[in-house]
């Protein structure tokens, strides 16, 4: 293999646990945001179909 093509297989594994990386972090600050908003959220659902119920009836 020449110090050329090596040099790419390099840079390309570099690359790869670059986007590891990234989508490591997605999911943290995914499950962050999800656990922050979480409540917020249910109580949202909650009114909303209570609202729902109330104005079948």
């Amino acid at each position: 293999m020449t110090s050329a093509g090596r040099r790419l297989h390099r840079q390309s594994g570099v690359t790869m646990i670059e986007y590891a990386l990234i989508a490591a972090l997605v999911g943290v600050a995914a499950i962050i945001a999800l656990t922050a908003l979480g409540g917020n959220i249910s109580t949202k659902f909650t009114s909303i179909g209570t609202a729902v119920s109330s104005a079948g009836t």
